[in-house]
């Protein structure tokens, strides 16, 4: 219970940025949603399935240029959005099924190289894509309806996760990762459920890749699969906490207002003065922030999987002396 109120009170909280907040937040805000979403898609196959990668800017980067094309064709950025998330998905059914036979670096490496054949494809079919110069989109004059958008994505994200985190399907998802051969004699149907999970880590970079066009009013190869979004989401659920309900928001939250902060005051050094954050941060809570949290039971922090610690908790019923033999 405690999870679902941090959920709507931040939900929100947030949703009054746009009445009370300046431009500049809301600006702010809209960029946090983006990687908020990319953080816990991330979370889905490399935090509970442990298939850890570098490849989901793939997804985020169709999704844009999927959405930009969409637009330049007259259709509205929303459908346009929905659009992408579908391209997303396609892309990554078949993707799921080739490169989800191999784990650790393989899939990793191999992951990170679609994206770069993604990006040469951006690059390449000029006819469509204008190559390198980018597509130019009609630009948006008031940020709200975006703002709204992707508020809904990311705290949408947030309770799938926390859904999942109370599930069987989340369990079965942990069990994959600690370890798979195991997971497999008892009886779960790990390919069908990595593959599952790998598409629907797909949809929502892909959406919010083309609201993210939308946002810039352009995209162009090394915006829309830029290694540094791809590296950025990984710090971000690597801050907060893989695995967890909370970790990404968090790692999101602190990673983009520490990002912002130091910018402003030391633009020279900033990305140096970021990385020893980021760097202290893993060598005292290897495991992220929420995670930190919870050893230490700080009272704002609630139990991770906390239905299933009251399953746990339950007294085994006794047994009679007849059952026992």
């Amino acid at each position: 219970m405690k999870s679902l109120v941090i959920i709507v009170v931040s939900a929100g909280l947030a949703a009054l940025i746009p009445f009370v907040g300046s431009e500049y937040a809301l600006s702010f805000t809209v960029q946090l949603f983006v990687f908020v979403a990319l953080a816990y898609s991330w979370n889905l196959i490399g935090g509970y399935a442990g298939y850890t990668h570098f490849g989901q800017v793939a997804f985020f980067g169709v999704g844009a240029y999927t959405g930009a094309l969409l637009m330049n064709a007259g259709v509205h950025w929303l459908l346009a959005a929905a659009g992408a998330g579908v391209s997303g998905a396609l892309l990554a059914l078949p993707l799921g099924g080739a490169m989800l036979r191999v784990k650790g670096p393989f899939f990793a490496i191999g992951m990170f190289g679609m994206a770069r054949v993604c990006e040469s494809f951006a690059l390449g079919f000029d006819g469509i894509t204008q190559g390198g110069t980018g597509l130019y989109l009609t630009p948006v004059t008031d940020l709200k309806p975006l703002f709204f958008v992707l508020w809904a994505i990311a705290f949408g994200m947030v309770a799938l996760t926390w859904k999942l985190d109370n599930s069987r399907l989340g369990i079965q998802l942990l069990a994959i990762r600690e370890d798979e051969t195991a997971a497999d004699a008892l009886g779960i149907r790990t390919t069908r459920l990595k593959i599952g999970t790998f598409v629907a880590s797909a949809i929502a970079p892909a959406a919010v890749g083309s609201l993210y066009a939308t946002y810039l009013s352009f995209i162009d190869p090394a915006t829309a699969f830029a290694p540094m979004t791809e590296l950025t989401t990984i710090a971000m659920v690597l801050l907060g906490g893989m695995g967890t309900t909370f970790g990404p928001l968090v790692g999101a939250v602190v990673m983009s207002v520490v990002n912002e902060l130091l910018w402003s005051r030391f633009p020279e050094i900033y990305l140096a003065l970021v990385g020893a954050v980021i760097l202290a941060v893993v060598l005292f809570m290897p495991r992220g922030i929420v995670s930190f949290a919870m050893r230490r039971a700080w009272w704002w922090v609630p139990a991770a999987r906390s239905s299933l610690r009251r399953l746990a908790s339950r007294p085994t019923p006794s047994r009679s002396p007849k059952e026992a033999h």
